[in-house]
C-alpha cells in the first residue's frame, strides 16, 4: 500500500532545506548499499557522518511526528536517521529491494517494513525521477509535490526513473513498526480512519467506543514488542 503524506513540510521548511542542501558537498550514492545495489544504482547523497545530514534529519522526524496520518499508518518503534539524495544527468535506481535488516548508529538493528520518501523538489522542476512501486495490484508511480511524503512497504520492488532534466532532491528513511505485517496495518489504519470520521460527525457514543476497543485489542493482538 502507498500512501500519500500531503504537506508533512510546509513551504518555508522546503526552501530551507533546499538552500542548504545546494551548498552541501554529495557523495556517491553507491557507498551505502550492497553489490547487487550498487550496479542499479546512479545517484548522490550526503554522507553519513554529514552534521548537514543529522541537523536535516531532526527537522524531517520532528515534521513527520507532527503529521496527523504519519504515526497512525507506520506505527513505528524505531526509524533510521533519514538521508538526502539527489539525481540528475540521467541519475537512476534500477528495481530492488531494500535491505531486511540495517544498522542504527547505537549499535542495534532495524528491521526495515516500511520506506519512506518525502520529495524535497517541485516536480515542474525536473523531468523522470518517479517512485515506481511494484505490488500485488500493479505498478504505483509517486512524484509527489515538494513537502510532501510517500511511505510503502519496503519488502516490495520498486525503482527510481531516470531523471533527464533538472534535479529530484528528497529526504528518505526507514521504519520499524509495531505491527509488522502490512495487511495488519493496512487494516488499522482503516479503522483509525472510520473511528475518526465517525466521531467527527458525531456518531452514536457507544458504538464509536465499541469500535475504539477492537482497535487497540487488535494492535494489542498484533503489536511485536
Amino acid at each position: 500500500m502507498l500512501l500519500h503524506l500531503a504537506n508533512v513540510l510546509d513551504a518555508p521548511a522546503v526552501a530551507r532545506m533546499r538552500a542548504a542542501l545546494a551548498a552541501a558537498e554529495w557523495t556517491d550514492g553507491r557507498e551505502t548499499v550492497g553489490s547487487q545495489g550498487a550496479q542499479v544504482k546512479r545517484n548522490q547523497q550526503l554522507p553519513d557522518a554529514s552534521p548537514l545530514r543529522a541537523q536535516l534529519g531532526r527537522e524531517v522526524l520532528a515534521a513527520c511526528a507532527r503529521h496527523p496520518l504519519f504515526h497512525t499508518a507506520t506505527l513505528p518503534v524505531k526509524i533510521l536517521p533519514p538521508r538526502f539524495n539527489r539525481y540528475a544527468d540521467g541519475g537512476t535506481y534500477g528495481a530492488h529491494v531494500d535491505g531486511a535488516v540495517m544498522a542504527l548508529t547505537d549499535g542495534s538493528q532495524l528491521r526495515s517494513d516500511i520506506a519512506c520518501t518525502l520529495f524535497l523538489a517541485d516536480p515542474d522542476s525536473y523531468d523522470g525521477g518517479e517512485l515506481v512501486v511494484d505490488d500485488t495490484y500493479g505498478e504505483h508511480e509517486a512524484k509527489l509535490p515538494a513537502g510532501d511524503a510517500v511511505v510503502y512497504p519496503a519488502s516490495s520492488l520498486h525503482r527510481v526513473e531516470p531523471v533527464t532534466r533538472g534535479a529530484r532532491i528528497a529526504a528518505f528513511f526507514w521504519i520499524q513498526s509495531l505491527v509488522r505485517e502490512e495487511a495488519q496495518r493496512r487494516t488499522l489504519l482503516q479503522l483509525d480512519g472510520a473511528i475518526q470520521r465517525l466521531t467527527d460527525d458525531h456518531a452514536n457514543v457507544a458504538a464509536v467506543k465499541q469500535l475504539t476497543g477492537v482497535y487497540h485489542n487488535l494492535l494489542r493482538q498484533w503489536a511485536q514488542t
